[in-house]
């Protein structure tokens, strides 16, 4: 242990509590201090604690030189990774990781950031499996900005076994780490801050690195220069060692003075080299070298002299400064011009695009052309690596050097965009399009401020944008069909269906006649997804030649991807379980690339394939799925689609309380942030709880903002008509026939014309709810046998369960006993087993009415069975929902239940029940 970290010992052991805790679950910790007060000490201490403990450390020590490369921090913590992990990740996130690492070229599928992130969190993932990881920053402050977006990235998503730990000095003018760095969903994140060390601290530290200590006067004289801080004070013992105890009066007085008496010392040549040192943050004998104009030998000799100075060490072809202090102070105190003539030097040793044009650009302070040239090049080449930031710090510098043209900005909004700085990107734009002349430069800069709009569901303003700029684009053919594809997408969220419809089919037209794939493979899904919300059918020609053009390796999945329409139009169109499939494919690619924001999109409709499958279960993961994902992305639109999920599952399972306040939230939220339409899911869901529970003047209010819609709807497809069967099932209820009537109709019409078996079952039950209504329970019973054959056809059983209910009703009142015991049981069975209680009560009862008790619905589920045996075990609800992964509330509901079902009210009355069964069981 150093003399420095014998004094720590309050420190060592908030490390040790650190260590402990990420050895349970994600935990974070940062080190804060000034400039030369011990964090790096005690963040070596840290890494050398975790590795006793059986961690895996993946460490990076970032740089402050201006020339940094894109990922820099990033490389280094991946930089002892064994290739046998890399090999178990996807071949696109191993192409991304070979980038990094500058293991590979630009052949292979395109990287961005976000798959440089989920390959980099899927790396911490495997480790976390087998053993605790510690993912250890030193000056975090410096960290390159693309390394610092996969930091935050993943950071967020941790849920093994993992620690974060960074040391910062914190600067009035950057955000503490603690601004930014989430860890894991609960965020537990640690302080050190790092104080001066007393007068015996610093008696300790200088005596155990110079083996003797000024007189008492002078250490006090240190003590108070210094102000505790470690690094200062044997700076100012070693002026004392140097030059006697006549030096105190020469002592610097201030931590910069120190640094420039040390490097004040030094001659020219040493300087010249060492500067060089300063100015890349990887510095090796070779490349100080190449730029000072010595040979190797020369340059390890000029090295050799200022590391007997304690300036640096070498440690084989590498050079590194004794701390990071001396290679800012060394940088700092050289004229601007000696700076920038060595940046020059560098830049024509240097082979690495990016780092070469960074030298370039800090080598001049005026236009160059070969500089911008270089500039543009790297950010091209950064780009493919998947370094968003890194390309917009690059443009950015090109611009500052006098390269400040529209493609430029275009480029900087574009690359700031992807890199999730969507204000900025913004910002940049909104004044450029106010000055650009009328023509395709100024459609792309619009088209890219929509795409920014859309991004935050700002449907109606980008649909008003990319209306106004289809003029502009009129000259660029492919640009216009981009256009026209972002149009109509906007304008089917406004509801505006016959203008994206017209603006799909121009997309298409143009597609047919370029040789471009990937657009062409957009537009058709676009046409797709129109075609069919506008009530028109799928048109599989159209979608099999999307799927065809589609390349997966290359595309990002979104709202507009073949693969992704595909799957909705499955689940549209009753293949719930090619659709559950597909939609998987699409999730796991999501995941793959780090898109989180579609992922979200995804987990909305996975959720609504499970319920309409009948598996609550599947949803309700989902649902939890989306909700973590949801807190880590943050803001309020992925809060909506993790509260709607979460309305939707907790409607179908009963949860009263549960759905109420999702779904209001999933309400309010959607207001909130300008896009009322997310709301609609919720709002649905809301109506539906309000029905199961038999409130169908509250049902009917609650879904009245959607049933105004109904006369605006272009079809009856499951997607923009799901509320329907509730809302005409709330008016027949309050006796509102004539309302009722056209809905039916519709629903009739349509399912006749398309063939679509859910339209017509939904239309035959409402039909035969009508009926009953009029008084014709015959008819009624009739139509309700017809509804029951479009259930054959369809796969959801919930619904069919629906069906079955009114049927068995229809029945009872027909006196014909034995056919309403049957399918009242299946229904009950049907509800039991998806855990519906609002419904499985309704069933049970229609049979008490009967006079039948129904014993074999009163089995509990294999879900219910086991918390019953966990709760008859004596365990609480919090320790049964820890043991089954609920939450106790859930376990509260689900013992209701159990209790009911066992006719039974008490915990002790369920341990007897329980005990007889297993008797039961073991005869």
């Amino acid at each position: 242990m150093s003399q420095e970290l014998v004094c720590r010992a309050g420190e060592l052991g908030a490390l040790a509590d650190f260590l402990t805790s990420a050895s349970l679950g994600p935990a974070g910790l940062t080190i804060e201090g000034e400039a030369g007060i011990g964090k790096t000490t005690l963040w070596n201490a840290a890494t050398e604690q975790a590795r006793e403990r059986g961690y895996r450390v993946l460490l990076a020590q970032a740089g402050q030189a201006e020339s940094a490369m894109s990922y820099a921090a990033v490389a280094d913590l991946l930089s002892d990774v064994e290739s046998s992990h890399l090999l178990r990740l996807p071949e696109l996130q191993r192409t991304a990781v070979d980038r990094v690492l500058l293991r590979s070229g630009d052949d292979g599928p395109e990287t961005d950031q976000r798959i440089v992130a989920a390959a980099f969190l899927a790396v911490i993932e495997m480790f976390a499996a087998d053993a605790p990881v510690l993912l250890a920053i030193d000056d975090v402050h410096w960290l390159d900005a693309s390394s610092r977006a996969v930091v935050v990235f993943a950071a967020r998503r941790l849920k093994g076994r993992v620690g974060v730990l960074v040391t910062e000095r914190l600067e009035p003018t950057c955000p503490s780490a603690r601004t930014w760095l989430r860890v894991g969903t609960r965020n537990v994140i640690g302080r050190i801050p790092l104080g001066p060390l007393s007068l015996s601290g610093l008696y300790t530290v200088v005596a155990g690195r110079l083996g003797s200590t000024p007189p008492r006067p002078l250490m006090v004289r240190i003590a108070e220069l210094s102000e505790g801080n470690p690094f200062f004070a044997l700076e100012l013992a070693r002026e004392v060692q140097d030059h006697g105890p006549s030096a105190v009066r020469e002592l610097p007085r201030t931590l910069v003075d120190v640094v420039r008496s040390r490097i004040g010392e030094i001659d020219d040549e040493v300087r010249n080299v060492l500067l060089a040192a300063a100015c890349v943050t990887d510095p090796t004998v070779d490349l100080l070298a190449g730029a000072t104009g010595l040979t190797a030998i020369e340059t390890v000799e000029l090295l050799e002299t200022a590391e007997s100075r304690g300036l640096v060490g070498i440690e084989g072809n590498r050079v590194r400064f004794a701390h990071p202090l001396l290679a800012r102070g060394l940088y700092t105190e050289a004229r601007p011009s000696r700076r920038r003539k060595m940046h020059r030097a560098l830049a024509e040793v240097e082979a690495l695009p990016e780092v070469k044009a960074r030298h370039l650009a800090l080598g001049t302070t005026s236009e160059d052309p070969k500089t911008l040239e270089a500039l543009d090049a790297a950010a091209e080449s950064a780009r493919a690596r998947g370094a968003s930031a890194a390309a917009a710090e690059l443009i950015d510098l090109a611009i500052d050097l006098g390269g400040d043209t529209p493609p430029r900005r275009i480029d900087s909004s574009r690359y700031h965009f992807h890199a999730g700085n969507y204000g900025h990107a913004r910002a940049l734009l909104e004044p450029l399009i106010a000055v650009l002349a009328p023509g395709p430069v100024r459609a792309t800069a619009v088209g890219l401020l929509a795409e920014i709009c859309l991004y935050h569901n700002s449907f109606e303003q980008a649909a008003g944008m990319l209306q106004d700029s289809l003029q502009d684009a009129d000259s660029d053919l492919a640009l216009l069909a981009e256009t026209l594809i972002l149009l109509s997408f906007a304008r089917l969220n406004t509801a505006e269906y016959d203008r994206s419809f017209h603006n799909a089919s121009q997309a298409v037209k143009l597609t047919d006649e370029l040789d471009l794939p990937a657009l062409s493979s957009r537009a058709c899904a676009m046409w797709t997804m129109v075609n069919f919300v506008c009530g028109q059918g799928v048109d599989e020609q159209r979608l099999d030649r999307a799927l065809e053009l589609e390349d997966c390796d290359v595309d990002a999945p979104g709202p507009l991807d073949a693969s992704t329409v595909n799957a909705l139009v499955l689940a549209w169109t009753g293949r719930l379980d090619d659709a559950r499939e597909y939609v998987s494919a699409v999730r796991s690619r999501c995941i793959e690339r780090g898109e989180d924001g579609h992922a979200m999109f995804i987990d909305l409709h996975s959720a609504l394939i499970d319920v309409w499958r009948g598996d609550f279960a599947a949803a309700a993961t989902t649902a939890t799925d989306a909700t973590e994902r949801a807190e880590q992305l943050g803001g309020d639109h992925a809060l909506v689609i993790a509260d709607t999920i979460g309305a939707v599952v907790a409607a179908y399972t009963g949860r009263e309380r549960e759905a109420r306040a999702q779904a209001r939230a999933a309400i309010e939220r959607a207001n909130r942030c300008g896009s009322p339409r997310l709301a609609d899911q919720a709002i649905a869901s809301l109506g539906f709880l309000e029905l199961s529970l038999g409130n169908s003047a509250d049902a009917l209010t609650t879904l009245q903002p959607l049933v105004a819609r109904f006369g605006t709807l272009p079809g009856m497809e499951i997607v923009s008509a799901t509320f329907l069967p509730d809302a005409i099932e709330a008016m027949i209820a309050r006796g509102q026939i004539e309302d009722a009537e056209p809905m039916i109709e519709a629903l009739e019409h349509h399912g006749r014309r398309l063939d679509r078996a859910w339209m017509l079952a939904m239309a035959a039950r409402c039909r035969s709810m009508m009926l009953v209504g009029q008084g014709d329970v015959p008819a009624a019973t009739r139509m309700a046998h017809r509804a029951m054959a479009e259930h054959d056809r369809l796969h959801m059983p919930f619904e069919r369960a629906r069906t079955q209910l009114l049927l068995g009703q229809l029945q009872r009142r027909q006196r014909q006993r034995d056919s309403a015991t049957a399918i009242l049981t299946e229904a009950l069975v049907a509800f039991d087993g998806m855990e519906a209680t609002l419904w499985a009560d309704r069933a049970r009862t229609e049979l008490a009415r009967i006079g039948v008790s129904g014993p074999q619905t009163t089995l509990l589920t294999p879900s219910e069975a086991r918390v019953a045996e966990l709760a008859a075990a004596g365990m609480t609800n919090r320790d049964i929902g820890a043991e089954v992964f609920i939450s106790p509330k859930t376990v509260e509901a689900k013992l209701a239940r159990i209790y009911r079902k066992l006719d039974i009210h008490t915990r002790a009355e369920l341990g007897r029940e329980i005990g007889r069964q297993r008797q039961r069981t073991s005869r």
